[in-house]
């Protein structure tokens, strides 16, 4: 129900554009976030969009270079990741509940929908 796609190998400064594609959900009763998991480290919730009433939010260390966003009409929701770093390296979700909570940055890390996960690799 949830299709994360977008990643690859890229160098530090460069970017990529996520999408998470919904499918059996609706972006008007599911908030939607990304979490991301590096080897060896814990997952993180980066950011997230909230169906209530479509407001944003940010892990701190990607404040100002990543951006989210929605399109209903296609129930996608974007990662617009720019400036990227090597610390970005990661395997990134995209992961669905209705308590818009538990999909951000500071959630439970627990949502009910996930999704398969896309590669992002950051060169130095």
């Amino acid at each position: 129900q949830l299709q994360a796609f977008g990643g690859g190998l890229v160098q530090a400064g460069g970017f990529l554009k996520l999408s998470c594609v919904v499918s059996g959900l609706t972006l008007d009763e599911y908030s939607i976030g990304w979490f991301r998991q590096a080897p060896g480290k814990e997952r993180e919730g980066i950011s997230c969009i909230s169906h209530v009433d479509g407001s944003s939010a940010y892990r701190d260390s990607v404040k100002g270079r990543f951006t989210i966003s929605r399109d209903k009409a296609k129930n996608t929701v974007f990662l617009q990741m720019n400036s990227l770093k090597p610390e970005d390296t990661a395997l990134y979700y995209c992961v669905a509940d209705q308590i818009p909570g538990v999909v951000s940055p500071q959630g439970t890390l627990n949502p009910i929908y996930w999704g398969q996960g896309t590669q992002v690799t950051v060169s130095s």
